[in-house]
């Protein structure tokens, strides 16, 4: 089972640091956002995978991460819900939006060889 931490101003920053990271950005109102943190929530496959994977999500019509977004800019672009991006060291190597959670699995394995 993936768990998918609940992200805030205190913890992001050490979140997209960590070697492998699943950022996922979703909004309260969001029907597809809830059905992927359910498929990530029951997803078996990453334990054989990779455990060292880290998976959360920032919902983005919270207020309070204001430093987040000033950091990460490229959010202000983002128009499809749920979007997800992986980062590799505080890097951001891939983003989509609008995916399942099939295509994470395919995007994981190409980052992971």
């Amino acid at each position: 089972m993936v768990t998918l931490e609940e992200l805030d101003e205190s913890t992001w920053q050490d979140f997209l640091n960590a070697p492998i990271s699943v950022l996922m950005l979703s909004k309260n109102d969001c029907p597809s956002c809830l059905q992927l943190s359910k498929e990530l929530t029951d997803w078996e496959y990453i334990e054989a995978v990779h455990a060292n994977i880290r998976f959360g999500k920032i919902m983005l019509d919270r207020s309070g991460m204001g430093r987040f977004k000033i950091a990460q800019p490229w959010v202000s672009n983002i128009d499809i819900m749920p979007f997800l991006a992986i980062f590799v060291n505080g890097e951001r190597v891939m983003e989509w939006g609008g995916r399942t959670r099939s295509y994470l699995q395919n995007q994981l394995e190409v980052i992971l060889g």
